[in-house]
C-alpha cells in the first residue's frame, strides 16, 4: 500500500520526535535503531527509508530538540525560563529536557555533522534569546556574551546536577546555588 507524501513526513517528524527524547533520555550509543523504530511505531526495515545513518537522525534529533528549546526559552522571560530550567522536576526529566544538558557530552565524541548540528543549534538559540532581547549595536556583542555566560552556567549546573545520585543533597545544592548566582543578575539586566 502507497501511503501519501505528507503521511511519509508526518512518520519521519514522529521518528525524529522519539529519537529526540530517547537521545536525551539514554544517550547516543544507548538507543539502537530497531528500539527506537518500535517506540515510534514502526518496524526496523522502515528507517533507511526515511535516514542514511543513525548519524543523520542524530543530527536532526539534536535541531528539533534546539527547536524545542528556543520555543521554551522565548515563551516566558529570563528569570522564569532559568527558574524552570534549574529545577528538580527538569532535572529528573532529560527525555522532556535541554538538548545541550542531556547530550553534550555524547556529542562531543560524535561525528562531524552532529558537532556541527549542536552548534548551529546554540547559535539559534542564541539568536531567538537575541530577537526576544531587543539589544542592538555594541549592547548587542555585550549581551550575547551574558547569555553564553548564562547558558553555560545552567547547563553545567544541570549537567553536574544529573551526574550525582538523585537522593544526592549535592544535586540539589548545586541547582539551588546557581539559581542563586544566576537569577539576582538577570534580575539586574532589566
Amino acid at each position: 500500500m502507497k501511503i501519501s507524501k505528507a503521511q511519509v513526513e508526518a512518520n519521519r517528524a514522529r521518528i525524529v520526535d522519539t529519537a529526540s527524547t530517547l537521545f536525551r533520555t539514554r544517550g547516543y550509543d544507548g538507543v539502537g535503531v530497531a528500539d527506537l523504530m518500535g517506540a515510534a511505531g514502526f518496524t526496523h526495515g522502515g528507517f533507511y527509508r526515511h535516514f542514511d545513518s543513525k548519524t543523520d537522525l542524530m543530527a536532526e534529533a539534536a535541531c528539533a530538540g534546539f527547536a524545542q528549546l528556543a520555543d521554551k526559552a522565548v515563551a516566558v522571560d529570563a528569570a522564569a525560563f532559568v527558574e524552570a530550567y534549574l529545577s528538580r522536576s527538569h532535572r529528573d526529566a532529560p527525555g522532556d529536557g535541554c538538548t545541550m544538558a542531556a547530550l553534550a557530552g555524547d556529542t562531543a565524541r560524535q561525528p562531524e555533522a552532529v558537532k556541527r548540528e549542536f552548534a548551529d543549534g546554540i547559535e539559534r538559540l542564541l539568536a531567538a534569546l537575541a530577537a526576544a532581547d531587543g539589544a542592538e549595536g555594541a549592547s548587542a556583542a555585550a549581551a550575547r556574551a551574558r547569555r553564553i555566560a548564562t547558558m553555560s552556567q545552567i547547563v553545567g549546573a544541570m549537567v553536574l546536577s544529573r551526574a550525582c545520585p538523585d537522593d544526592a543533597a549535592l544535586a540539589d545544592e548545586i541547582l539551588e546555588v546557581s539559581r542563586q548566582a544566576v537569577l539576582p543578575r538577570l534580575r539586574a539586566e532589566k
